[in-house]
């Protein structure tokens, strides 16, 4: 009996390992349901994998991932209140908008200030949230970074920079130190938006 080469599979629970939250065990097991739901399952998810591969881009103007250059939220008028939320990455963002509670639009930074992994002002989307400050009219800076330390350090850093030119607030109570946004309930977003402080 010939041996059988299992190597396409073997890859695809190599690469569904790196997920995030999927360890070799998950992929595999993963996998297994993908290929016993082949028709109801494995084909559509290909087949959107490949069209979101194809047509997935970041906002030029926000940083959020959507399929046009300019995402639906930054198209949206109504959202043109003059108040700008600035969180770490587009997990934050849709953590946000989960919760339904605001309704002005966003600044994805792309990440934090860290010292340690040589990540400087310039190496996130800092330049341009100074640039949307100074044209788009904003009247009021929400820091919704992560209550990490380097979330807190580029919460400073930003205060710094946009120090003087637009009233800036932060996050307040419901957002435990050392908690991570996208790993939050929508109530407990709620309450920190709602709860915001003036930095």
């Amino acid at each position: 009996m010939a041996a059988q080469d299992n190597s396409d599979i073997e890859a695809l629970i190599a690469l569904m390992a790196k997920l995030p939250g999927l360890g070799p065990r998950s992929a595999r097991r993963a996998v297994l349901h993908l290929i016993r739901k082949r028709a109801l399952v494995l084909t559509p998810l290909a087949d959107a994998m490949s069209r979101v591969a194809e047509t997935a881009r970041e906002c030029l103007n926000c940083g959020n991932v959507g399929t046009s250059d300019i995402c639906a939220l930054c198209e949206d008028e109504t959202r043109a209140n003059g108040e700008l939320c600035v969180v770490e990455d587009v997990a934050d963002l849709w953590a946000m908008e989960r919760a339904g509670v605001f309704k002005g639009r966003y600044h994805v930074l792309g990440g934090t200030l860290s010292a340690l992994d040589a990540i400087g002002p310039e190496d996130l989307r800092i330049p341009r949230l100074v640039d949307r400050v100074s044209t788009e009219g904003v009247s009021e800076v929400i820091l919704a970074l992560n209550a990490t330390i380097d979330g807190q350090t580029t919460a400073h850093y930003i205060a710094d920079q946009l120090s003087g030119r637009v009233k800036l607030t932060s996050l307040a109570q419901g957002v435990p130190i050392g908690g991570e946004l996208d790993y939050l309930d929508d109530g407990t977003i709620s309450a920190a938006l709602r709860a915001r402080k003036e930095i």
